[in-house]
């Protein structure tokens, strides 16, 4: 092989491999347990663009990748430790989604504090005749305190969006953004507890695990509103169903779930929630974004020897 070959695990944006193929050879497998890979083509193999999970046994299959770009900005599937054992940078496509995200979090606030889905519904189905009126939406966005669980690049984006909105804005991070002057709380029961809308948009870590639980939403309580467009694995969905159920928790708008693309038939039947695809990011506009970093990344890192947008537990030059 006379070109760089890079390796692409599965499926991935098609405008990747099109920015990619006049440059490098392009070496496509499926995703299997153990990448169907001869010990030839395997060892000339030096970056890999991937969608998805890339476990640290495939790193082990390739002696000499140096690169993994990752398409999108959370990267919890790719073995990063292994990675930086390995010597191995991973990159990631932030930034050029923010907005993206930060848009679907403020519409799929209102869709679920205005009822605005069930509303267009209740209108297709023909019930809007003379003398009848969808019923007043029990919430408004008006007066709300909303706390944000995560404040970093997207979730700043959110509450520059809220500002607006004219309501309170409130905090919890692992520590204090200096440059912020929105209330901060040292932890999560304190932020559920003084705020009644929540947005959760912190990434898939140990340390995020089920983290949205119980306590949490009985302390948003019955007029309560949570959002998530981070991750499923931040809350526990049987908790979350019992409360939106029983009017622990008055209405929540998911964009995420536990164990994607599968949502839990008892998230599916309460009418108090609003439940999107995962579709935070998924315009036409953003996507190609996102597949133009990954591939810039590759090509940066093979003819610059930095890649643009490498992870902070990686190593940052070749």
């Amino acid at each position: 092989m006379s070109r760089v070959a890079i390796l692409v695990p599965g499926k991935i944006h098609e405008r990747v491999l099109e920015r990619l193929k006049d440059r490098f050879e392009i070496i496509a497998v499926a995703r299997e347990e153990k990448l169907a890979l001869d010990s030839e083509t395997a060892g000339h193999i030096r970056g890999v663009a991937v969608s998805g999970s890339f476990p640290g046994a495939w790193m082990e299959q390739l002696p000499h990748v140096e690169v993994i770009a990752n398409f999108g900005v959370g990267y919890d599937g790719v073995d990063v430790k292994h990675a930086a054992e390995k010597g191995i940078v991973v990159t990631n496509t932030p930034d050029v989604l923010n907005d993206e995200v930060a848009d679907t979090a403020i519409g799929l606030l209102l869709n679920t504090v205005r009822e605005l889905p069930r509303a267009e519904a209740w209108l297709r189905a023909g019930n809007w005749k003379p003398g009848t009126a969808y019923p007043l939406s029990r919430f408004s966005l008006k007066g709300r305190h909303v706390g944000l669980y995560g404040l970093g690049r997207i979730g700043l984006e959110i509450a520059k969006r809220l500002e607006p909105f004219k309501v309170k804005i409130s905090y919890h991070t692992r520590s204090r953004h200096a440059d912020v002057s929105y209330d901060y709380h040292p932890t999560l029961k304190g932020l559920a507890e003084a705020v009644d809308t929540l947005i959760a948009i912190v990434p898939k870590t140990p340390q995020t695990h089920k983290t949205i639980d119980a306590d949490i939403l009985a302390a948003l309580g019955p007029d309560g509103i949570l959002v998530n467009v981070g991750r499923g694995w931040t809350v526990d969905e049987e908790a979350l169903s019992a409360a939106l159920a029983s009017g622990a928790l008055g209405a929540a708008g998911l964009d995420v779930f536990y164990e994607e693309p599968t949502v839990p038939a008892d998230l599916l039947e309460p009418t108090n929630a609003v439940l999107l695809p995962h579709v935070a990011s998924a315009s036409v506009p953003t996507r190609n974004a996102m597949a133009d970093l990954v591939a810039d990344n590759l090509i940066a890192w093979f003819e610059k020897g930095a890649a643009l947008t490498p992870v902070p537990e990686t190593p940052q030059k070749a």
